[in-house]
């Protein structure tokens, strides 16, 4: 009898963006969380009104349990920054309306308050500037003085010293 083989591996032989590859992993959370795609959650900053896209961020969407969709709209969970709560409840109707816009039907009947917590600008971090020290500069300045090119001198000058800082870092 002849031995079955194996099938050849599928090859891909094309680039694909970071978001085509995590869409299979984050698509199965995300449905369960009531999303039927990512959009509500990547474009908040765009659909939000402006003091609460900075504040905000959705949490889940709760669909009614009626057999018939009809026109009854979801209830979107928010989280909200520390101290934040008592506006965005003041301001459900508005954030509520301007997603409902932004998507062109009723989509959000009633938007709600998530008890999980939510930092705002956790992503945003301030770099400090490291001046660097007089050795870091000799160091350079001996490694790039043989260059006839002024601009290119100075560039490479920029780059070393730069360079130097994050050596140190990683120390």
């Amino acid at each position: 009898m002849a031995e079955k083989e194996l099938p050849e591996p599928k090859r891909r032989n094309k680039t694909l963006s970071v978001a085509d590859v995590l869409s299979g992993a984050l698509d199965p959370v995300l449905k369960k969380r009531g999303f039927a795609t990512r959009d509500i959650i990547t474009h908040w900053r765009v659909i939000a009104p402006p003091p609460y896209d900075q504040t905000t961020m959705p949490d889940k969407l709760v669909w009614p349990r009626s057999a018939g969709h009809g026109h009854e709209g979801a209830v979107l969970y928010l989280r909200c920054g520390p101290g934040q709560a008592l506006f965005v409840q003041h301001a459900a109707p508005e954030i509520a309306q301007t997603v409902n816009r932004y998507f062109g039907y009723h989509l959000i009947n009633e938007v709600r308050l998530s008890a999980e917590l939510f930092t705002p600008g956790s992503g945003a971090k301030v770099q400090k500037n490291r001046q660097p020290s007089q050795s870091d500069i000799a160091k350079v300045g001996t490694a790039v003085e043989k260059i006839e090119d002024t601009d290119l001198r100075e560039a490479l000058r920029v780059l070393g010293l730069a360079l130097s800082g994050r050596s140190d870092k990683s120390r």
